[in-house]
């Protein structure tokens, strides 16, 4: 059976009522000001990539309860002033691999802080952040610990990308007013959640997010991540009800929605692993709860015949030119 991509102009119109539970806001501030209470450095440390025109370090941040979380942070070679950062979140399974590997932010003139993804390395990329807090669930980072939000991997994995902010902004050369935040797939959903719980980020680049519209995503998309708990879902059939309101804790939609900075999308029509309707819900949204007198800008890019890989270096020249008009570079 083939796939068939939905129609533009339903997806515009696509703007569902993802459950949020009352005490929402509550949660999330309890659990950043957690993090908060200690400093977010650790360690810093120059980290030779054999490129001359890179400078780089490794460093360790202190995330979710106080965690060490690992980071790249590189940037031209030679340049004095501080300069405006770009963060950015890896995708489902990805660690942060190497230092050289992700060269687009630093190469363009930017600070680039990349995060660890606890956890999760192995899959596609090597890593070197522990997830240390167990909790009943299914084998895969998707269902660790997704009976219950205070348990969830995702609880966490949103609070390190909060403090990653927090980390770039305290780290040498960088210009603290001007972060940006970037992603794919997982990291766009951990873009989008971090525009949500920071409102002094000057922009928001995401692609394909997912955790987005969760419940649509487990009911109709196959693939990992949202195949993952749809595949937990059918072995722990009584356990829906706990699954759905874990998830109301980390949707990346109720996030969005309070959202106060720029934000840049791009989506493919034919993605099956983070599906068209899933990112729409959220572009719908974005800043609809933001409480600014005028909704935040917000610009979308669809690729009619591309799945999860979307635009590729079509979107990443756009993201480029989109994001040097914002911080003045």
């Amino acid at each position: 059976m083939s796939y068939s991509a939905p129609h533009l102009d339903e997806l515009e119109r696509y703007s569902p009522a993802v459950a949020e539970p009352e005490d929402f806001d509550q949660f999330w501030r309890d659990t950043l000001a957690g993090a908060a209470a200690r400093p977010v450095l650790v360690d810093v440390r120059p980290e030779p990539t054999d490129l001359p025109l890179l400078d780089s370090w490794d460093v360790t941040f202190a995330g979710f309860g106080g965690d060490p979380v690992r980071a790249w942070y590189t940037r031209p070679a030679g340049v004095r002033e501080p300069l405006p950062a770009v963060v950015e979140f890896a995708g489902y399974g990805r660690g942060r691999g190497l230092p050289h590997e992700r060269l687009t932010w630093p190469v363009a003139g930017y600070a680039h802080l990349l995060m660890d993804n606890r956890g999760q390395a192995g899959q596609y990329g090597a890593g070197d952040t522990a997830d240390p807090h167990g909790a009943p669930g299914g084998p895969w980072p998707a269902t660790w610990g997704i009976l219950d939000p205070r348990d969830y991997h995702y609880r966490r994995l949103i609070t390190d990308a909060v403090r990653a902010v927090e980390a770039v902004r305290a780290l040498p050369g960088v210009d603290a007013a001007r972060v940006a935040v970037v992603g794919n797939s997982q990291g766009g959903g951990l873009a989008l959640a971090v525009a949500g719980l920071l409102d002094d980020l000057t922009a928001v680049l995401t692609t394909a997010p997912f955790l987005c519209d969760m419940q649509q995503g487990v009911r109709i998309s196959d693939p990992a991540p949202y195949g993952e708990i749809a595949r937990y879902l059918a072995v722990h059939r009584e356990a829906e009800d706990a699954v759905w309101r874990t998830l109301s804790y980390v949707d990346a939609v109720n996030l969005a929605r309070r959202a106060t900075a720029p934000a840049h999308f791009g989506i493919g029509l034919r993605d099956t692993v983070c599906p068209p309707t899933t990112g729409f819900a959220a572009y719908n949204q974005y800043g609809a709860a933001s409480g600014l007198p005028v909704p935040p800008e917000r610009e979308m890019h669809v690729y009619p015949f591309n799945g999860h890989e979307g635009g590729e270096a079509v979107h990443v020249r756009r993201q480029l030119r989109w994001l040097g008009s914002r911080l003045h570079r």
